[in-house]
């Protein structure tokens, strides 16, 4: 009882440390009391438009082609770096099916860390940069990794964590069914 506390304890403080890294935990506060509506499930998500390390810009928000997952998430974190084989793969695997973004959070990561990480991951999908945090608030983002389902007519159909790859695949089937 008394390791588990402990072992407790330890994964909250480290998340706490993982905020204060990334510099947002002001932005977190802020936007919590601001009052903007949550994000919920089946409703549309924020629009946005963001650059690519490829110099491409993309967009999200309304009816599009295929279903999105959107995938925030940071150099330094390391559930981040546990997650992205299992996304390199289900993209991969049903990469004409769906469309996968994956949000840089860049405005608490260094462009060199980012494109590293991108290189060593093998990355075959858009990397989008959040440079001034703008669209991690507008989603409402507390920590990463986190990922949003989003179907064809721009609505929410999830919010995932980091999952196992199996896990991972039944979640995208659906999501390309839906």
């Amino acid at each position: 009882m008394k390791r588990n506390l402990l072992i407790f304890g330890f994964a909250l403080a480290l998340a706490g440390l993982a905020l204060i890294q990334n510099n947002r935990i002001d932005r977190i506060l802020s936007v919590s009391a601001a009052g903007r509506p949550e994000i919920k499930v089946e409703s549309p998500v924020p629009a946005f438009t963001l650059k690519g390390l490829d110099g491409g810009e993309y967009k999200v928000g309304g009816v599009r082609d295929k279903p999105l997952m959107v995938n925030f998430w940071a150099s330094w974190c390391g559930p981040c770096r546990e997650e992205a084989p299992a996304l390199k793969q289900v993209y991969d695997r049903y990469k004409g099916q769906f469309d996968l973004y994956a949000v840089n959070v860049t405005k608490g990561d260094e462009l060199e860390a980012v494109r590293r990480f991108v290189n060593q991951a093998q990355f075959s999908f858009p990397v989008l940069l959040d440079t001034s945090g703008e669209v991690a608030d507008a989603y409402r983002l507390l920590f990463v990794p986190t990922s949003f389902l989003i179907d064809r007519h721009g609505r929410l159909k999830e919010v995932i964590h980091v999952l196992p790859p199996d896990q991972l695949e039944d979640k995208i089937k659906r999501l390309i069914a839906s």
